[in-house]
């Protein structure tokens, strides 16, 4: 084990409007039951087993924290047994958030990973190598190659999930990915990024966290991922999940 000391972000503060309309705390996705156990814990207690790993910061709405608190509380008991956990408020989006976590993180910590609640199925092995590529590289992310044949869409007016959209040109794949969490960095290198957010950004909003480091200057390093490391979206993501969680359990 190396001598880096990792803080895990975990946003937990998003509306799950594409899981189905406006849901309350009970039904948003990272508080779900998957294969018996809730979503979030998935990556909280693998990211916890890891001696490397000081701290947790889960963000959430402030709406869900009393609920959280209460639904979890045998969780989060467990996990502050190995660690420090400390629950962030959320933003109004989700950079604010990792933004609010960015600056809770405590002493003594060098490298900051941060984590998508909603991918369940990351596994030991890909967290330990791309957190090993970014404690060579300075920033590394979880990524996949684009396997499928790419359309870009002249939407007819209903949103990214309407049918009927028309195609405009099809997208050679070569050299492109699918980025996916954990994403991994310096610590002082995140903290530049954020803090040079407004100015590089404007009023628009990154899609990830490593759109921030990459406007920067920064090299960040893809590290090949399993596809199977879903980032759940829809119900049948989570059934997707639920197969993939299952059939790791019925092999080992």
């Amino acid at each position: 084990m190396t001598n880096n000391r990792f803080a895990v972000i975990l946003p937990t503060a998003g509306q799950s409007r594409r899981f189905g309309g406006d849901v309350d705390s009970s039904r948003k996705k990272p508080f779900l039951s998957l294969a018996g156990l809730p979503v979030w814990t998935y990556s909280a207690f693998l990211f916890a087993e890891r001696s490397d790993v000081l701290e947790l910061l889960i963000v959430l709405a402030t709406d869900d924290r009393s609920f959280f608190e209460s639904r979890f509380a045998a969780e989060l008991e467990r996990l502050r047994e190995r660690l420090r956990v400390v629950l962030v408020d959320g933003g109004n989006e989700r950079a604010d958030s990792v933004q609010n976590a960015i600056d809770t993180i405590g002493d003594g910590v060098n490298m900051v990973a941060i984590h998508d609640t909603a991918r369940p199925c990351v596994t030991a092995d890909a967290v330990s190598t791309v957190f090993a590529a970014a404690a060579e590289h300075g920033a590394a992310l979880l990524a996949s190659p684009i396997v499928g044949t790419v359309k870009r869409a002249v939407n007819s007016g209903g949103g990214n999930n309407s049918n009927g959209s028309i195609v405009e040109t099809t997208v050679p794949r070569d050299n492109l990915w699918e980025a996916q969490t954990p994403q991994v960095f310096r610590r002082e290198l995140i903290v530049e990024a954020y803090s040079k957010r407004s100015e590089l950004f404007g009023k628009t909003l990154p899609t990830d966290d490593a759109q921030i480091v990459e406007h920067l200057g920064h090299n960040v390093v893809l590290v090949l991922s399993d596809r199977t490391n879903i980032k759940i979206t829809t119900p049948s993501d989570l059934r997707f999940a639920e197969m993939v969680i299952c059939s790791r359990n019925d092999n080992s």
